[in-house]
């Protein structure tokens, strides 16, 4: 039986709940857990103060209550387990996490994974700005694992990426792939504007047509074989048609003030 929190008072202020991961519970008791420090804003509370705590430690933590949205950080290092939450999340989930598993039954604020190098995270409903990125300041973001949305999500995603996988089932917002350095980043939906900006390498793909910054330059309509494996990858959790596994793609290559080798996939169905 996994470990389940329930949420029993709101913060006044948001708690950054970088302790709560598989790892840091194992071996601890409900009681144990209760006990364990939460910072409420830049004061230190016990997970009690917040929780009602249940079950066993098996590697799985539950979470779920109303207020989750003020909740930081959840998952924050993880490099094993899972973590399945119920209702909307904080700032921050996953961030720098190497293994394991988050799953999300609501919608996620800001920065959702921001820097990590393994796992996956899924969230079924939207996302906030900076999914997948490196923190300001940084020079690189996500460098593995694989982020799943299934809702849409706002700007700068995939921002300074390295490596590894984002995928939107609904809509990108603006400066999808700004500064990308590598990886894959799929948007089912429409892409907002600047596109790619400042991208190295890496591939964008996306099943709509778009406007894209003048230094990228089309250069064929093809069927991409490695972006056929990635949907086939994704046709488990979304809904993508046999048309856009054997359709053409248009390739556009950029972004011509860096190093002229990323690409921009477009469906030309």
């Amino acid at each position: 039986m996994p470990l389940s929190l329930k949420q029993i008072a709101a913060p006044d202020v948001p708690l950054e709940a970088d302790n709560i991961t598989p790892a840091r519970f194992t071996g601890q008791t409900p009681t144990g857990v209760e006990k364990m420090t939460i910072m409420h804003g830049s004061e230190p509370r016990h997970i009690g103060d917040f929780f009602s705590v249940t079950g066993q430690s098996d590697g799985t933590i539950n979470l779920q209550g109303e207020h989750m949205g003020r909740v930081k950080f959840i998952g924050a290092g993880m490099s094993r387990g899972t973590i399945q939450v119920e209702g909307d999340v904080g700032e921050h989930l996953g961030a720098g996490m190497s293994g394991g598993e988050i799953r999300v039954h609501g919608n996620a604020a800001d920065w959702v994974g921001p820097e990590i190098s393994g796992g996956r995270i899924e969230i079924f409903g939207n996302a906030g700005h900076l999914v997948g990125s490196a923190h300001r300041g940084a020079t690189m973001g996500m460098t593995g694992g694989e982020i799943i949305i299934h809702g849409n999500v706002r700007n700068e995603t995939g921002n300074a990426m390295r490596n590894g996988l984002i995928a939107v089932a609904g809509n990108g917002g603006d400066f999808t792939g700004v500064n990308m350095l590598s990886g894959s980043i799929f948007i089912l939906g429409e892409l907002g504007i600047r596109t790619g900006a400042g991208m190295k390498r890496g591939s964008i793909v996306s099943l709509k047509d778009a406007q894209l910054l003048p230094t990228f330059s089309y250069s064929c309509t093809y069927r991409p074989g490695y972006m056929v494996l990635y949907l086939l990858h994704l046709r488990h959790v979304f809904s993508i048609g046999e048309e856009h596994l054997q359709g053409l793609y248009k390739r556009y290559c950029g972004d011509s003030v860096e190093l002229n080798r990323g690409e921009i996939l477009l469906y030309a169905g």
